[in-house]
């Protein structure tokens, strides 16, 4: 679910490294919110858009 529906911007994952060097799993979500937009076709959908789509106006809020 927490997939950017433009920019397809999703979790990475990787570890996380302690002092003593013992690793552990670790995921970074991606900040994706569910917004009202504009479609082409002039009607409005909810999808789920990442915050950096949102302040470059690649989409509008409807």
């Amino acid at each position: 679910m927490a997939k950017c529906a433009v920019c397809e911007k999703g979790a990475h994952f990787g570890n996380n490294v302690s002092h003593s060097h013992r690793r552990t799993n670790k995921i970074w979500k991606s900040n994706v919110k569910s917004v009202r937009v504009k479609t082409a076709d002039g009607s409005n959908k909810k999808m789920y858009i990442c915050t950096s789509c949102l302040r470059s106006g690649v989409v509008e809020r409807a």
